[in-house]
C-alpha cells in the first residue's frame, strides 16, 4: 500500500497486516525449502549446481524471515522501508536458489512471480513495475552468469528466462490494476460507510426531536427505540433498551395486543398522568426474529391547544377591535355618572342606582383594559434571576401593598441558589395575580396563608415555583377550565387573569398548571425550562392578538 493509504489507516491494520502475512508465508517457504534440502536424499533438482550456495541461501533466508516477523510486529523501521527491503531480499534469495539449482526449469521461477505479486499488493503503483524490472534483471543476470560459467549448456534457458520476465511484467500490470480497483472499492466503501453513519445520525436526531412520540418494539414487545417525546408523553424520563412495553405502560401494551388481534379497530385515547391524553397509532414492522411494531403517540392536548390558539387568535383580534369601540361610550357613561353623583338633589335610591352604574362601569373598563393588554405589543426580555432574592423582594412589596400581613405569606427555596430564566416584570405580574387570587378567594381573610415554594426537579433539570393557599380549593372538573378566557367563578371577576398568566408563561417557555392539595386549598405550579432557551419576542404572539 502507498504512503497515502498509511495516513488513512491510523491503526495500521490495512497496511501492516498484509506485510505480516507475507513474513509468515516467507518463514514457511524458507523453512520448507531448508527441510527438503537437508532431509531428502535425492537432491537432483534442488541445489544441484552449487549445493553450498543453496544451503546458505535457504538458511539465511529463513533467519531473515524470522527477524522480519519481529520487525513487522514492532513496526520498526517504517512500513515502506520494510516492504521494499523484504521484497528485494526475496528477489535476491530466489535468484540465488535458481542459480544454485541449475536455472529456472526446476520450478523455482514461480516463486519470483509470487514475490512480484506481493510487492504489487504491498506497494502498488510504479513500485510494482520496479519490482518486476528488478526480478527480470536478476533472472537475466543469473542466466548470463550461468552462460559464462557453463558455456553453451545454459543457452537453452535464455528463452525460458525471457518468457519468465514477460510474465513478471504482465503479472505486475494485472496486479497493479486489481489492487487499484480494490483500493477504489475500499475508498468507495469507506465513503459509503461515512455517508451511512451520517445518515443514521441524522435519522436518530430527527426521530429524537419529532413532535410525535415514537416507540419501536420487537416481536416480544420489548422496546428497541424510544424518542424523547415519547418519554415525555408517558412521563417516563429513563428506560433501558430491551425493557418490556408492558412494564413501561400496561395500558399501551393492552392496546397494542388488541390492535394486533383486530387491526380494523380505531385506537382509543390513552390517559397519562392527571390530565394528559395521547392517541396511539400502530404499524407492523418486520424483523429477522418476527414482527415488531412501530408506535406513534400523538399528544391530543397539544392538538386541542393548537386549535384553541387558532380560535383565540381570531377572538383576540375581534375583541381588541370591539374594546377600542367600547372605550369611548364607556368613558361617556362613566363621566356622566360622576356628574350626576355630584347633584345634591338625588335621593338615596337614585344614589344607589348611581353606585351600581359606577361599579359595573369600572368592571367593564377592567375587562376592556385586560383585552387591550393582550393586543398591545410587549417585548419579553428574559434574564437569569436568583430566585431566592427575587422572592424576598416580591414578598416585601406584596406586604407593603396592604394585600396581607407578613405572617400570612412566606417563601422557601430549596436549594437556596436556584436560578431561573424569565422576564422579571412578566414573572412579577403572574405571581402577583396568583397571590391576589389566593387572598381574594380565601374563606377568611384573617386566616389566609400563602406559601411560595421553589424547588429543583431531579433528573430533568427544571425548576418549579408553587403558589399554595389554604382556601377552599378548586373543583377537579374546573381545573381544566380556569385558564380559559372569560371563565370566572366570581361575580366581580373578568376571567382573564389566569388566561393572561398562562400566555405569559408560555411566551417564556414556562408552564403553569393547577394542582390539587391533599389538605385543602389550591396550588398553582410554574415550571421553568431547564437551561437557557431563546426568548419569544412578545407574549402577545402566543395569543395571535
Amino acid at each position: 500500500m502507498s504512503s497515502g493509504t498509511v495516513r488513512r489507516d491510523p491503526s495500521g491494520m490495512l497496511t501492516w497486516q498484509p506485510l505480516r502475512l507475507l513474513t509468515f508465508y516467507r518463514s514457511i517457504l524458507a523453512g520448507l525449502l531448508t527441510v527438503l534440502y537437508f532431509s531428502i536424499q535425492d537432491k537432483a533438482s534442488l541445489g544441484i549446481q552449487l549445493p553450498w550456495v543453496y544451503a546458505g541461501t535457504c538458511t539465511a533466508w529463513l533467519a531473515f524471515s524470522i527477524i522480519a516477523g519481529f520487525t513487522t510486529r514492532l513496526r520498526r523501521p517504517g512500513y515502506r522501508l520494510q516492504a521494499v527491503s523484504q521484497i528485494l531480499v526475496d528477489i535476491a534469495a530466489i535468484t540465488l536458489l535458481i542459480f544454485s539449482s541449475n536455472g529456472p526449469e526446476n520450478g523455482l521461477g514461480i516463486l519470483m512471480i509470487i514475490a512480484v505479486v506481493a510487492g504489487s499488493i504491498l506497494l502498488p503503483g510504479r513500485m510494482a513495475f520496479l519490482f518486476a524490472a528488478v526480478a527480470t534483471m536478476a533472472i537475466m543476470g543469473e542466466q548470463a552468469y550461468s552462460m559464462l560459467l557453463n558455456g553453451d549448456q545454459a543457452t537453452f534457458n535464455i528463452t525460458r528466462s525471457g518468457l519468465l520476465g514477460l510474465t513478471l511484467f504482465a503479472t505486475a500490470g494485472v496486479s497493479h490494476l486489481l489492487v487499484r480497483r480494490i483500493h477504489e472499492s475500499e475508498a468507495l466503501a469507506r465513503q459509503r460507510g461515512v455517508d451511512i453513519d451520517n445518515l443514521a445520525r441524522l435519522n436518530a436526531h430527527i426521530v429524537q426531536h419529532l413532535q410525535a412520540g415514537i416507540i419501536v418494539t420487537d416481536y416480544q414487545h420489548n422496546i428497541r427505540l424510544m424518542n424523547d417525546t415519547a418519554r415525555k408523553l408517558l412521563d417516563y424520563p429513563f428506560h433501558e433498551d430491551g425493557q418490556s412495553l408492558e412494564m413501561l405502560s400496561p395500558d399501551l401494551y393492552r392496546q397494542l395486543l388488541d390492535w394486533r388481534r383486530h387491526p380494523e379497530q380505531d385506537p382509543t385515547l390513552l390517559k397519562v398522568g392527571t390530565s394528559g391524553r395521547i392517541l396511539p397509532h400502530f404499524t407492523l414492522i418486520g424483523t429477522a426474529e418476527g414482527l415488531g411494531a412501530l408506535i406513534f403517540l400523538e399528544d391530543t392536548a397539544a392538538m386541542e391547544k393548537q386549535a384553541q390558539q387558532i380560535k383565540l387568535a381570531s377572538l383576540g383580534r375581534l375583541t381588541a377591535s370591539i374594546a377600542h369601540e367600547i372605550r369611548n361610550p364607556l368613558g361617556a357613561i362613566s363621566h356622566a355618572t360622576q356628574l350626576l353623583d355630584e347633584d345634591t338633589a338625588l335621593n338615596a335610591g337614585d344614589r344607589r342606582l348611581m353606585t351600581i352604574i359606577g361599579d359595573n362601569t369600572a368592571r367593564v373598563n377592567a375587562i376592556v383594559e385586560n383585552i387591550l393588554q393582550l393586543s398591545r405589543p410587549g417585548t419579553a426580555i428574559p434574564q437569569t434571576l436568583a430566585l431566592h432574592d427575587w422572592l424576598a423582594r416580591f414578598v416585601e412589596e406584596f406586604v407593603r401593598s396592604g394585600s396581607c400581613t407578613r405572617q400570612q405569606i412566606e417563601f422557601r427555596v430549596d436549594p437556596a441558589d436556584l436560578d431561573i430564566y424569565m422576564d422579571p416584570s412578566l414573572l412579577h405580574q403572574v405571581v402577583w395575580n396568583l397571590c391576589q387570587n389566593a387572598i381574594h378567594h380565601a374563606t377568611s381573610k384573617a386566616a389566609t396563608h400563602v406559601q411560595l415554594v421553589a424547588a429543583h426537579k431531579h433528573g430533568t433539570g427544571t425548576v418549579h415555583l408553587d403558589i399554595i393557599d389554604n382556601g377552599p380549593g378548586i373543583a377537579p372538573d374546573m381545573a381544566d377550565k380556569i385558564f380559559e378566557p372569560f371563565f370566572t367563578t366570581s361575580s366581580s371577576g373578568t376571567g382573564l387573569g389566569l388566561y393572561i398568566a398562562r400566555e405569559i408563561c408560555e411566551s417564556n417557555q414556562a408552564e403553569i398548571v393547577c394542582r390539587s392539595v391533599p389538605d385543602g386549598g389550591s396550588c398553582f405550579r410554574i415550571t421553568f425550562p431547564a437551561g437557557r432557551r431563546l426568548p419569544v419576542a412578545s407574549f402577545t404572539q402566543a395569543t395571535g392578538a
